[in-house]
């Protein structure tokens, strides 16, 4: 099995819609830092599991000083944002967003 892992920074701002009172339910801004684990028990025609820049460029593009709640299509957690990024890159089967220091979420496939 060959695996490959990336890690990104991507800034952008949320508002989460809770159901209790919280400073979060207000826009503010991160500067998440992604990590996307992706494997394959072959690799394709270019020697690779995943091109490293198509990750970036699935990521980043999409999310980077952007309003997430205008991307996702759900209520933008730390969780939601580790799933929407597992759905964007083939070949991944983890993602941990850290949105500060010691608070991170994990989306990983289950086998």
């Amino acid at each position: 099995m060959y695996y490959i892992k990336k890690t990104i920074e991507v800034a952008g701002a949320h508002q989460l819609t809770l159901n209790y009172p919280s400073k979060c339910c207000s826009l503010h801004g991160h500067n998440w830092i992604i990590t996307i684990y992706c494997k394959s028990e072959k690799l394709d025609e270019n020697g690779m599991v995943v091109d490293f820049s198509e990750i970036k460029r699935r990521i980043v593009d999409a999310l980077d000083h952007k309003v997430v709640n205008e991307v996702l299509q759900c209520n933008p957690t730390a969780e939601n944002i580790a799933y929407w990024c597992y759905r964007q890159i083939t070949n991944c089967y983890r993602v941990d967003v850290q949105e500060t220091n010691g608070n991170t979420a994990t989306y990983e496939q289950d086998e």
